[in-house]
C-alpha cells in the first residue's frame, strides 16, 4: 500500500492512542506522525489540483488548510480563557509573514536558482495583492486607531463589520479568481518559449474521479491529523517556548509554521518544476484565506463566548507588516521574478523570526 494513503490513518491512530494514555515516546512518535502527515497532505493535494485543474486545485488546499487553522485558534481559545486574546492576531499576522516572505522568498530563490527568470500572471498577483493590503490593514492595523473602545480591542458593532468586511472581500477575490478572470490565475505561457511550463506531470492524464475524491478524503484526515497532533504537541512547544524566555507571541508563529508547511511544501515543488504562477496562487491564496476566514470566525467565537480578542498589532509589527506589503508589490508587480527577489523576502522573513524570539 502507498504511504500516503496509510500514513493519514496512523497519524490519526498514533494521535487518540497518545490522548488515552501520553508519554514521552508517544509524544516522539506523534511528532514524528505529523511530519509524515504533512507530506501526505501535500500529496493528495496535488492529485485533487491535478484533477479539477487551477485555480481550483490550489484554492482546495488553502481553504481547507484555513478552516483546520482557524478549528485550531478556536479550541485553543475556549480553552486557554482571556489569556488567549491575542492569539488570533498572532497566528494570522504570523501567516501573513510566514506566507508573504518565507513561503514566497524559498519559492522565488529556488525557481530563480533553477530557471533563472520565471514568469508569473501580472494581473492576478496585483488582484491578490490588493485585497491582502487591504484585508491586513483593516484587520491588524485599524483597531489601534479607534476611538470608541481603547485599542488594540474593537467594539462589539466594529468587530461585526470588520468581520463582515473580511468574509466580503475573501468571498469576492474566490469568485474573481475562479470564475470572472479565471484566466489571471492560470499558468502563464512567455511568448518567447511557449514550451516553458511543459513538464512530464502537467501533461500526465489526470486522475480519474474515483482517485480524486479518495484523495481529497485522505487529504482532509491528513489536515485533521496535523491539526490535532499540532495542539497536542502544543503544551510542550509553550512549555519550551517559556523556559528559552521568549515571548508568547512565538506561540503564534509555531501554530502558523505547522499549519502552513503543507502549503510550503507544495508551493516550493511548484516552483521547482517552474510553475511559479501556481506557487503564487498557494501562497497569496493562503494569506487572504487566513485573514478573511480566520477574523469573521474568531469575531463570531469573541461574541458568542463573551471572550475579547486583540487584533491591533504593536508598532514594531506594523513596521514589519508595511514593510512586508511594499516589498511584496514591488518584487510582485513585473510579472518576473528572479533570485534577487528571493533573497530580498527571506532576509525580511529571517528578521521577523529573530524579532519574535528577542523582541
Amino acid at each position: 500500500m502507498d504511504w500516503t494513503v496509510f500514513m493519514p490513518i496512523v497519524a490519526v491512530v498514533v494521535f487518540g492512542i497518545t490522548i488515552a494514555m501520553p508519554n514521552n515516546v508517544l509524544l516522539t512518535l506523534s511528532a514524528i506522525s505529523l511530519a509524515g502527515a504533512v507530506f501526505a497532505a501535500v500529496h493528495h493535494a496535488e492529485v485533487v489540483a491535478h484533477r479539477v485543474g487551477e485555480p481550483f486545485g490550489t484554492l482546495v488546499l488553502a481553504v481547507a488548510v484555513t478552516v483546520i487553522e482557524v478549528a485550531l485558534i478556536v479550541s485553543v481559545m475556549l480553552s486557554g480563557g482571556p489569556e488567549k486574546a491575542a492569539l488570533p492576531r498572532d497566528t494570522v499576522f504570523a501567516a501573513i509573514m510566514i506566507v508573504c516572505n518565507g513561503i514566497v522568498g524559498i519559492c522565488l530563490l529556488t525557481g530563480g536558482w533553477r530557471h533563472h527568470v520565471q514568469d508569473f500572471q501580472l494581473q492576478g498577483a496585483a488582484a491578490s495583492l490588493a485585497i491582502l493590503c487591504a484585508l491586513s490593514v483593516l484587520t491588524l492595523v485599524l483597531p489601534n486607531f479607534t476611538s470608541t473602545v481603547a485599542g488594540p480591542v474593537l467594539s462589539t458593532s466594529q468587530l461585526v463589520f470588520v468581520g463582515v468586511i473580511s468574509l466580503v472581500l475573501y468571498v469576492v477575490f474566490v469568485f474573481v479568481q475562479t470564475i470572472r478572470h479565471r484566466d489571471y490565475f492560470l499558468p502563464f505561457v512567455p511568448a518567447r518559449d511557449p514550451d516553458a511550463i511543459a513538464n512530464e506531470e502537467v501533461h500526465a492524464p489526470p486522475p480519474t474521479a474515483a482517485h480524486a475524491w479518495t484523495a481529497l478524503g485522505l487529504l482532509l484526515l491528513s489536515l485533521v491529523a496535523v491539526v490535532g497532533l499540532a495542539k497536542l504537541l502544543s503544551p510542550a512547544v509553550e512549555a519550551g517556548v517559556a523556559r528559552a524566555g521568549a515571548p508568547e507571541a512565538v506561540v503564534g508563529v509555531v501554530i502558523a509554521a505547522l499549519v502552513l508547511l503543507p502549503e510550503g511544501l507544495a508551493a516550493l515543488r511548484a516552483a521547482r518544476l517552474n510553475r511559479l504562477q501556481t506557487s503564487l496562487n498557494l501562497a497569496l491564496g493562503s494569506a487572504l484565506a487566513s485573514i478573511g476566514l480566520t477574523i469573521p470566525t474568531v469575531a463570531v467565537v469573541s461574541l458568542v463566548i463573551g471572550q475579547p480578542i486583540s487584533l491591533g498589532l504593536d508598532m514594531k509589527e506594523t513596521v514589519m507588516l508595511s514593510l512586508t506589503l511594499i516589498v511584496s508589490v514591488i518584487t510582485l508587480g513585473t510579472g518576473r521574478s528572479t533570485v534577487l527577489q528571493g533573497v530580498v523576502h527571506l532576509v525580511i522573513f529571517a528578521t521577523f523570526l529573530f524579532l519574535s524570539v528577542v523582541p
